[in-house]
């Protein structure tokens, strides 16, 4: 797997997840008990908190990346290498 490859479907994987993640723990402004904002469609989400969400993204795409990037690497270079070397590091 190239570099660019494996950026392309980490960048791809990273979005899916993103989406699957975003709608966990969302309430809205009257689920809250509070007032809506003049200006914001009733369903929209009262606070939202993306940050943790991408952490957790983030860390959820690095360990699928793990695993997506097995079949693309020989058996017997499987054997030598650490858990942390299937994260991006070029092939030789």
């Amino acid at each position: 797997m190239t570099l660019a490859f494996g950026i392309a479907i980490y960048f791809i994987v990273w979005w899916t997840v993103l989406f699957a993640v975003l709608p966990i723990g969302v309430r809205t402004s009257e689920e809250a008990g509070e007032k809506t904002t003049p200006g914001n469609a009733e369903s929209a989400p009262h606070m939202p908190n993306l940050l943790p969400k991408m952490v957790a993204t983030t860390r959820t795409s690095r360990f699928q990346m793990c695993f997506i990037r097995l079949p693309f690497r020989q058996f017997d270079k499987i054997a030598g290498d650490s858990i942390l070397s299937l994260l991006f590091l070029p092939v030789n």
